[in-house]
C-alpha cells in the first residue's frame, strides 16, 4: 500500500503480520492489577522513535526491519503475556489470555530522509497514520493485539520505529523495559538484562476494599466541557535558561521546587487563563506519580512492567489560580505530590474495585501531565545508536507529557505537547509570550522562535 502525505513524500507499507514468540510459551490466564484495569487506562497510545543511519562498518548491510522483527519474536518468549489477548471477567476485571497469538508488525519503506522531515519529528506528528497504520479491528481493548509496531526504512538508511501499546498492560517504564529486551535480543543476547516480573497482585485492592483518601482526580466537577471538535494541537519548547529565569520569580521558600513542579504550575495557570473559565469554576491539575522505588514502600520489584503510578490531583477556583502569582500554583502542585503515600495508592485500587472499574479521571476542568524525561525512551538503541527524538506522538486529550529535547539550535530543554480548542490555544500562545522570558519558549508547531519577556 502506497500513501502520499506531503509534497510527494511516500510511505509504502506491506501487509500487517503477526509476530509470535520464537519458542513455545505457557498457555494460561493471568489477571492484571486493579490499577492496570481502571477505565482511565483502557486506551492505546502511540510512541515514535527516529533513528539516523550508523555508517560504521559493523552496521553495513544490517536491515532494521529484519533485526527488529527477529528481536521482537525472541523478546516475546520472556514477555509472552504481551502476545496474548485481554478478556473481561466478573466486575469488569481484565485478564490476559496468554495464547501466543502475537503482536501486529508492519514493514514499510519511505522515499524521504530524516532531514526532509525537519521539525515534523516533533509532536504533534502530522503524519502519524503513515508511520503507524491503524490496522482495522486492532484498536480495541478486548480481544485485540496488545502491541502494534511499524518500522519504516528511510532513504538516508535511517529508520522510524513506531509502537502503539495497550495502556492497561504497562506504563512508560514497563514499555521501555520491553523495548530494552528487544534491544538485548537485537544485540545477540540470549535473555533480557532485566528479567520481567508479573506479580500484578502487588497493586490489587485490599480485602475488603476500603477507600480511605480523597481522590479529586476522579471527581466530576461543574465546569464547561472542553469541546472535542475544532481542537488545536501544538508543542512548546522550554529552554533550561528560561526555566531558570521562571524559577527566579518564585518566593524564597519555593525556589527549591522541582522543575516538574515549576513548569506544571506555570502551564496549569496559563492554560486555565486561556480556557476563560468563570471565576468560581474549578480548575484541577493531576500529576502522574510513579510509585516504584523505596519511597512509597510498595515493594515493587525491579522488572515489574505493569502500571505503577497513580494520578494525584488538587483543585482551585479559576479566579484564585489566575490572579495569584505563580507561587500559588506551585504550592498546590507540591501539595498534590506530597499527599502520595502507600495508603493513597491502596485507596485508589480499592476505589476501582468498589466502583466496578467504571470510574475514570475527569476531563472537565482537568489538566493531566506525565513526566517522561527520566523514563529512558531516549536510551532505546537497537544497534543504530540512540534516537534523535523518542516520545509520544502528541498530547492525548487533556493529558500532556514532558519530554527531554534539544531544539534546532542545540539547546536542551523540555518539550510539551498541548491540546486545546482553537480559540483557547491562541490565547495560550499569547499568554506564554507575555509571561515567559526572552528566548525561552518556541512554538514548535509553527517553527517560530518567539522573543518573549517575563512579567510574572
Amino acid at each position: 500500500m502506497v500513501f502520499t502525505f506531503s509534497q510527494g513524500l511516500l510511505v509504502t507499507r506491506k501487509a500487517p503480520e503477526l509476530i509470535v514468540p520464537e519458542r513455545p510459551t505457557p498457555r494460561e490466564v493471568k489477571q492484571i492489577s486493579d490499577i492496570d484495569d481502571q477505565e482511565s487506562l483502557r486506551f492505546q497510545i502511540p510512541l515514535l522513535f527516529f533513528y539516523k543511519n550508523d555508517p560504521s562498518p559493523s552496521m553495513q548491510g544490517r536491515d532494521p526491519v529484519k533485526v527488529i522483527r527477529e528481536a521482537i519474536s525472541k523478546a516475546l518468549v520472556f514477555y509472552y503475556p504481551l502476545a496474548g489477548r485481554l478478556k473481561e471477567g466478573y466486575n469488569r476485571k481484565l485478564m490476559v489470555e496468554c495464547n501466543a497469538e502475537g503482536v501486529l508488525f508492519i514493514e514499510a519503506d519511505a522515499n524521504f530522509t530524516l532531514e526532509q522531515l525537519g521539525d515534523d519529528i516533533q509532536p504533534p506528528c502530522p503524519y502519524l497514520n503513515q508511520l503507524i497504520y491503524d490496522v482495522p479491528g486492532s484498536e480495541g481493548i478486548l480481544g485485540c493485539p496488545l502491541l502494534l509496531i511499524q518500522v519504516t526504512r528511510l532513504t538516508c538508511r535511517g529508520f522510524i520505529f513506531a509502537i502503539r501499546f495497550n495502556h492497561t498492560m504497562c506504563d512508560a517504564f514497563g514499555l521501555v523495559q520491553f523495548l530494552k529486551a528487544i534491544e538485548d535480543m537485537a544485540r545477540g543476547e540470549r535473555s533480557p538484562t532485566l528479567f520481567p516480573i508479573w506479580q500484578r497482585q502487588i497493586l490489587n485492592a485490599r480485602n475488603p476494599p476500603q477507600v480511605t483518601c480523597i481522590h479529586h482526580e476522579y471527581d466530576e466537577i461543574n465546569t464547561n466541557e472542553v469541546p472535542s471538535d475544532n481542537m488545536a494541537h501544538k508543542s512548546f519548547f522550554f529552554s533550561l535558561k528560561g526555566i531558570k529565569a521562571l524559577r527566579n520569580q518564585l518566593p524564597f521558600h519555593l525556589k527549591d521546587c522541582s522543575t516538574f513542579e515549576l513548569l506544571l504550575a506555570f502551564l496549569w495557570k496559563c492554560r486555565t487563563i486561556a480556557l476563560k473559565l468563570q471565576p468560581e469554576e474549578i480548575a484541577k491539575v493531576s500529576c502522574i506519580v510513579n510509585v516504584r522505588g523505596k519511597r512509597y514502600k510498595m515493594d515493587i520489584p525491579p522488572g515489574y512492567y505493569g502500571n505503577a503510578f497513580t494520578f494525584s490531583a488538587v483543585c482551585s477556583k479559576a479566579e484564585q489560580l489566575c490572579k495569584n502569582p505563580i507561587g500559588y500554583a506551585v504550592e498546590l502542585v507540591k501539595k498534590a505530590k506530597a499527599q502520595m503515600n502507600e495508603e493513597y495508592i491502596r485507596s485508589v485500587a480499592d476505589l476501582m474495585v468498589i466502583k466496578g472499574r467504571r470510574i475514570k479521571f475527569s476531563t472537565r476542568g482537568n489538566f493531566i501531565v506525565s513526566d517522561l524525561r527520566n523514563v529512558g525512551l531516549g536510551d532505546v538503541d537497537f544497534g543504530w545508536g540512540k534516537p534523535i527524538y523518542a516520545g509520544t506522538a502528541g498530547a492525548v486529550a487533556v493529558i500532556s507529557f514532558f519530554t527531554k529535547y534539544q531544539n534546532k539550535n542545540g539547546k536542551p530543554g523540555i518539550l510539551v505537547p498541548i491540546c486545546l480548542p482553537q480559540s483557547a490555544m491562541e490565547r495560550l500562545q499569547e499568554e506564554l509570550k507575555g509571561l515567559m522570558i526572552h528566548g525561552s519558549m518556541e512554538d514548535l508547531c509553527n517553527i517560530n522562535q518567539t522573543q518573549i519577556f517575563s512579567k510574572l
